[in-house]
């Protein structure tokens, strides 16, 4: 089945929209203050004006310019946060007494389309580099071309599932290989002048990511990609390899003349028993903890984890007197913002064990989702002050203001079933397509058949199997809701019951986000398997991608009294006269059931207060727009809105609320 060009070229024309959205942020200043390095002179090097940043072997130690050197750097991403908010997050952690900062570059956000780039606003990764480099700070780059980050896919483009052959991902696969290369020719060009050897400030770039926690093990591929950064790096900054704590970890992920460290959290007993791990593969050199977590990742219909206060300082304390460099991860979680947040799953069994991802990255990190400084932040921040790490006292312990903007109602515009939402054209055939067959990467798509006469003759109630969803499937017979099927539950049989009359069978698939970490990898969405009705094969399908990438023609729509779920409301509301800045906030969506939000155009991400455990959203002020312009805001709800169809903006997030389904 082929997708004409013009569909294709439409839904594309959308996404970019949405970027471009986030493009409009400016960047606001900070002061920078110096960063700190020990002044012991290298045994080895002349000297030289040369910038370096180096192994010293003998000693255990990393030398920048001939002088060791240690960092204690924090993971903050660029793509999680509005731009105009990133000199913000950057001063603050460097009021903390760390010297680098450590980010991701994600693949998916800077080439969405093959051969179409995007390096503009929330992309702008060049920007983000010299705002650290102006705080006089340090960078680890991390590009890989696979970065997991609980992001979509693990950061790669969901083309690359049409593109390359099965089961070729971050492998040798000369395929995916050159989809590598055609990136990073784009990519690490960019990076070039940023290389500390070039007189920039990213000191360390990693080769891949955790590649010890992937099944193939594939040296040959590790290898190409080693002298792939070899050729763009040359030796302007330091090669990497992060991996967890475990021997098999290591000895799968390291590479041969490649700098390896490991990773490991709060929760370990004994730092050094981490460590003895990397003394297996790598008899020399610093110590290196890459990824240390001061909080973890969340899941949808799981309780929030907490990492505690003292558990962070303990290990780092350990960490410090070990002489070990080290970044936390994350310092700063931010937001999955749109339809960006990944998931895990069961690595033997893809289709059972999945953890769809929360819109909400907060992470119970130092700083939380808004850029606040937390009770954890401070007691870092005195470790590495008597550790002799520069620190400021300018960072207020006080949350900064939020808005209490209050309760908006909304109207209910268009159902899911009205052709007026229908924004691409139909596709038809005889077996269920994937999301990607169809081209589509976000969203939702609607399967459509009508039973026949044999179908509609089997007995009564039936038996409706779907051997492989993913994610979420609402079922609708003549467009009533007969039950979920859930990816997350495993169920995938569910009793119906069938009219003599004709009958159109629906079924509602959303994506929830593609796997981003283990042996399962090429998580494609929609219906994978035959749908079957006591074992009779249903067919054929008529398919209507929603991808939801943007919402404008909402508000060409006039409201009407009621509509049938799921369906599309909206209104308009102006922050108050006396509003000299608009402040951020959070939406709260309680009484609604589950989907998608969107602000001035911007997707603010999925809720589902019911399923839990986050209700809010986060919406940064710089969404929103100043008296007397109004705000849009657009929901588009699956199951269940409150008899008020009223939403409120508040001023305190609620990222622990109640697991009801």
């Amino acid at each position: 089945m082929i997708i004409s060009y013009f569909i294709k070229k439409k839904m594309r024309l959308e996404i970019v929209s949405v970027l471009l959205a986030f493009s409009s942020l400016s960047a606001a200043s900070q002061s920078s203050s110096p960063v700190r390095d020990q002044d012991v002179v290298s045994y080895s090097l002349n000297k030289s004006t040369e910038r370096t940043f180096i192994v010293d072997h003998e000693k255990n130690e990393f030398l920048k310019d001939g002088k060791v050197f240690r960092y204690v750097s924090g993971s903050l991403h660029y793509f999680r946060i509005p731009r105009e908010y990133w000199k913000d997050r950057i001063h603050k952690m460097k009021a903390a007494g760390l010297n680098a900062i450590t980010t991701y570059v994600e693949w998916s956000l800077h080439e969405p389309f093959p051969g179409v780039y995007n390096f503009d606003g929330l992309a702008d990764i060049e920007y983000f580099l010299e705002l650290i480099k102006k705080e006089d700070m340090y960078v680890l780059l991390r590009p890989g071309p696979y970065i997991c980050a609980e992001r979509d896919f693990g950061g790669f483009p969901y083309w690359l599932l049409n593109a390359t052959p099965k089961k070729s991902l971050r492998t040798n696969d000369p395929t995916y290989k050159d989809y590598v290369k055609k990136w990073f020719d784009v990519l690490m060009p960019k990076m070039r002048p940023h290389l500390y050897g070039n007189g920039g400030n990213i000191i360390m770039v990693q080769v891949e990511n955790e590649y010890g926690s992937y099944y193939p093990c594939d040296q040959n591929y590790t290898i190409w990609l080693r002298d792939l950064f070899r050729s763009y790096v040359n030796e302007k900054a330091l090669l990497f390899t992060i991996d967890g704590c475990g021997s098999s970890y290591l000895a799968c992920g390291s590479i041969p003349e490649v700098f390896a460290t490991v990773d490991f959290g709060a929760s370990v007993q004994n730092a050094q028993d981490c460590f003895n791990f990397i003394r297996e593969i790598q008899k020399t050199g610093p110590l290196v903890n890459s990824e240390f977590y001061p909080g973890w990742l969340s899941h949808w219909q799981e309780p929030n984890p907490v990492v505690h206060s003292e558990d962070v300082v303990r290990v780092m304390k350990q960490m410090l007197s070990l002489n070990a460099s080290f970044n936390f991860y994350m310092f700063h979680g931010g937001t999955n913002f749109g339809f960006t947040s990944g998931a895990n799953t069961n690595q033997s069994t893809p289709n059972a064990g999945y953890q769809p991802q929360l819109t909400s990255y907060d992470y119970d990190a130092p700083m939380t989702e808004a850029g606040d400084p937390t009770e954890k932040y401070f007691k870092i921040k005195q470790v590495l002050g008597e550790a002799e790490f520069l620190v400021s006292n300018e960072i207020s312990p006080v949350p900064v203001s939020k808005g209490n903007y209050g309760k908006f109602m909304l109207k209910p515009v268009a159902s899911f079933f009205d052709k007026v939402t229908q924004r691409m054209k139909p596709v038809v055939s005889d077996v269920p397509l994937t999301f990607e067959d169809m081209d589509i990467n976000t969203g939702f798509v609607m399967y459509e058949t009508t039973l026949t006469e044999e179908q509609k003759n089997i007995s009564r109630p039936a038996i409706l199997s779907i051997n492989s969803i993913r994610d979420r499937a609402i079922i609708y017979l003549d467009n009533v809701n007969v039950g979920v099927m859930s990816r997350v539950k495993g169920n995938t049989t569910m009793s119906i019951t069938i009219k003599s009359t004709n009958e159109k069978l629906t079924i509602l698939v959303e994506n929830q986000g593609r796997v981003n970490y283990g042996n399962f990898f090429e998580d494609r969405k929609g219906i994978i398997d035959p749908v079957t009705l006591n074992n009779l094969t249903l067919g054929p399908w008529k398919m209507i991608a929603h991808p939801l990438n943007e919402t404008s023609w909402v508000s060409l729509i006039e409201p009407v009294q009621s509509v049938q779920l799921p369906a599309f409301y909206k209104t308009t509301f102006v922050l108050p006269e006396n509003t000299t800045k608009c402040l951020d906030t959070y939406l709260d969506p309680t009484g609604w059931t589950k989907g998608v939000a969107y602000v001035n155009g911007i997707n603010l991400g999925r809720y589902w207060p019911l399923g839990g455990p986050q209700v809010t959203l986060y919406v940064p002020g710089v969404f929103l727009v100043m008296p007397p312009a109004s705000n849009k805001l657009v929901m588009m709800e699956l199951e269940g809105a409150p008899p008020d169809l009223s939403v409120k903006f508040v001023d305190t997030p609620n990222l622990n609320g109640s697991i009801t389904v």
